[in-house]
């Protein structure tokens, strides 16, 4: 959710949205996320002190010098969000700076060998390769959709309902909710905005705050079992700790970040206040 936020950069390339306005409405929903989870896990620990054993407390110095070490990293985000929001450059050519600032960073601390670089340029290879088949599989896709004149019958069905717009926007992400449980999430926004995004802005809501939702749902279908990505790199990160203990362990955080996303519904300027200051 807090930029850079590589779906809301591929929501802003299918959708048209000003990329940079969705990185500056990503941030005060991403704190409050944040702050949100750390509520839920405080809640937690205190009803089972078990979840959260107390750990080896720090000295300042130690926190000091723990910090020495991601400078560069904060450096950067600074330099490429700072660059993006003051105009002096696009999120696209942010992008580029990013990279050269982080390539100048691994040479500076000599982290970088020929194999290493290899490494990356293949890996980037083959990420790029496969978001622009996704990218370009879903623009034929919508380009299909409107041609079938979908997304207006479906628009003349639901305003047939007599449902609230903002009932609509909420069932809508129940069915994204539903979809992430047993989806891949990049691949389930890709073939459903195409549908959903049309009518929401013929609705007359704001298509950054809906960016800030999909993101808000891929978030929650990110952790959401049987299929949550996240869950099985926990379980490949802490092996001696079971799937199915996992699964049972994530619920509280996904009914956290359900509250969030009713929060975001309900109160859009949480999202379009940072972007409102943007030209």
């Amino acid at each position: 959710m807090i930029p850079p936020s590589t779906i809301m950069v591929i929501y802003g390339i299918v959708t048209e949205t000003h990329i940079g306005k969705l990185f500056a409405a990503g941030v005060i929903p991403g704190l409050l996320t944040a702050l949100l989870m750390m509520v839920g896990i405080v809640i937690m620990a205190s009803h089972d002190p078990e979840h959260a054993p107390a750990g080896e407390r720090a000295s300042w110095r130690e926190r000091l010098a723990a910090l020495r070490g991601i400078w560069g990293v904060l450096l950067l985000v600074f330099v490429v969000l700072g660059g993006i929001y003051g105009g002096v450059f696009t999120a696209t050519e942010g992008a580029g700076m990013g990279a050269a600032g982080a390539f100048l960073f691994a040479l500076a601390r000599r982290a970088l060998t020929v194999r290493v670089l290899l490494e990356i340029l293949a890996e980037s290879a083959r990420t790029t390769a496969m978001l622009f088949t996704l990218l370009i599989a879903a623009n034929l896709f919508s380009n299909f959709v409107n041609f079938t004149t979908m997304p207006g019958d479906l628009k003349e069905w639901i305003v047939h309902l007599n449902m609230s717009p903002i009932m609509l926007v909420g069932a809508m992400m129940f069915i994204y909710i539903l979809l992430g449980t047993v989806m891949e999430e990049l691949s389930m926004v890709l073939l459903t905005i195409p549908l959903f995004f049309p009518i929401v802005v013929s609705l007359g809501f704001d298509p950054i705050w809906f960016g800030v939702l999909i993101v808000m749902v891929i978030q929650i279908g990110l952790i959401s079992p049987p299929v949550g990505m996240n869950l099985f790199v926990i379980n490949t990160l802490l092996p001696r700790v079971g799937l199915i203990s996992i699964f049972r362990g994530v619920w509280p955080m996904v009914i956290v970040q359900i509250i969030t996303l009713v929060i975001l519904m309900a109160f859009p300027s949480l999202s379009l206040w940072l972007p409102s200051f943007m030209r």
